[in-house]
C-alpha cells in the first residue's frame, strides 16, 4: 500500500495522515481550500504523547486526486456519504477502511467505489489544534475487519493494520470486527444520546448508581439493552460497554453528539441510538430506551428549526 488518502482530516483524520506520511505517501481530501493550502504549505504537527511533523499532499479537487492503494474515510457518519461521492472511483483497485461511528457507513462507502472495504472502529483520540496541529491523546488500537458483503479478503485487512502500526498507531486485524464495532456502538449510543439530552460531558455522573436518580441506572439499562439486541442480531461482543463507560466517565469529555447539540448541528443519532433501534425491529426484539433516545434527539434538532410557536395550524376542510 505504497498511496494513501485520507478522507476528512478533523482530529482523527489528522491522526491516521500525520503517521501514515511517516510510512507511505499520503494524499488528504478535505473540504476547505484554506485547510488544503494550510497542510500543503506546512505539513502536519502532532503533540501529545508522539511529536513530529510530516509533509503530505491535500486537495479540495476530486480530478486532482491520483488513484490510491487504501483510503480512510474519517468523516462523521452525517458526511460520508458526500465525502465519498466524488472520489470513490479513485478506491475502485484499492480499499477504504470507514471509520465512523456507529452503523451504516460501510454500505454508504460500497455504493461509491468498486474496491474493496473494511470495517473500522477507533477508540484513539485527539484534539485539532489548527488546520496543521493535532494533538495525540488517547493511544488506544483501531479495530479492523472485512465488510462481508463485499468478500475483502482477511490478508488485506491485515495489510491495511501492519501499515497503521508501522506508522505508530495501534491497529487489530480481526478475522470478524462486528463484535467490536457492535462494543462501541452500543458505548457511543448510550453515551452520546444521553449526553445530548443532558447537556453534561462524559463525567462520573454516567457510571454512578449509588441513589435512585443516579444517571448511571439509565446508562446501565440503556446498555443493556444493547447488549440483548446485539444477542438477537448473532454478535458476541468484543468488549462489555459498561466496563468502557465506567472507565470513560472518568475523563469529563464531551462527547462529539454534545458538541453538535452546543452548535445546532446535525447528529450521529440515526447511526447509533437509531441504528440500534432499526435493528431490534428488524429482528423483532424491543429497545424502548434506544428508541426513546432516538425519537427525543430527533425532536431536539427539529426544535432549531422550528419557528411556528402560538401559531395555530389552519385546519383543512374538505368539501362534502
Amino acid at each position: 500500500m505504497k498511496r494513501v488518502c485520507i478522507i476528512g482530516c478533523g482530529a482523527i483524520g489528522s491522526l491516521y495522515a500525520a503517521h501514515l506520511a511517516r510510512v507511505t505517501e499520503v494524499w488528504c481530501f478535505v473540504r476547505r481550500e484554506e485547510h488544503a493550502q494550510a497542510l500543503n504549505l506546512e505539513g502536519l504537527s502532532v503533540s501529545g504523547r508522539h511529536k513530529f511533523r510530516v509533509a503530505l499532499k491535500a486537495t479540495t479537487r476530486p480530478d486532482e486526486l491520483p488513484d490510491c492503494d487504501l483510503g480512510i474515510v474519517a468523516t462523521k457518519a452525517t458526511q460520508v456519504a458526500e465525502s465519498i461521492a466524488p472520489v470513490g472511483a479513485h478506491f475502485d483497485n484499492g480499499v477504504i477502511i470507514s471509520a465512523q461511528n456507529g452503523l451504516g457507513s460501510e454500505e454508504i462507502i460500497a455504493e461509491h467505489t468498486r474496491g474493496q472495504v473494511i470495517r473500522g472502529t477507533t477508540f484513539m483520540s485527539g484534539t485539532k489544534h489548527s488546520d496543521t496541529q493535532v494533538q495525540y491523546e488517547l493511544d488506544t488500537a483501531t479495530w479492523i475487519g472485512p465488510f462481508e458483503p463485499r468478500g475483502t479478503p482477511f490478508a488485506t485487512v491485515k495489510q491495511a493494520a501492519e501499515l497503521i502500526v508501522s506508522g505508530g498507531l495501534k491497529a487489530e486485524a480481526l478475522p470478524d470486527a462486528r463484535p467490536a464495532q457492535w462494543s462501541k456502538l452500543i458505548f457511543n449510543a448510550s453515551v452520546n444520546g444521553v449526553s445530548a439530552l443532558t447537556g453534561l460531558p462524559h463525567s462520573p455522573h454516567f457510571a454512578d448508581e449509588s441513589d435512585f436518580g443516579d444517571l448511571g441506572h439509565l446508562l446501565h439499562e440503556l446498555i443493556s439493552e444493547g447488549k440483548c439486541v446485539a444477542a438477537a442480531v448473532g454478535v458476541e461482543l468484543h468488549e462489555d460497554p459498561w466496563e468502557m463507560n465506567k472507565i470513560g466517565a472518568m475523563t469529563n469529555h464531551p462527547p462529539s453528539m454534545l458538541y453538535d447539540v452546543r452548535r445546532q448541528l446535525p447528529t450521529e443519532v440515526d447511526f447509533l441510538s437509531g441504528a440500534i433501534a432499526r435493528e431490534a425491529e428488524r429482528v423483532g426484539v424491543a429497545a424502548p430506551l434506544h428508541t426513546a433516545v432516538y425519537r427525543l434527539i430527533k425532536g431536539k434538532e427539529a426544535a432549531w428549526t422550528f419557528k411556528e410557536e402560538n401559531c395555530p395550524v389552519a385546519i383543512r376542510r374538505t368539501a362534502t
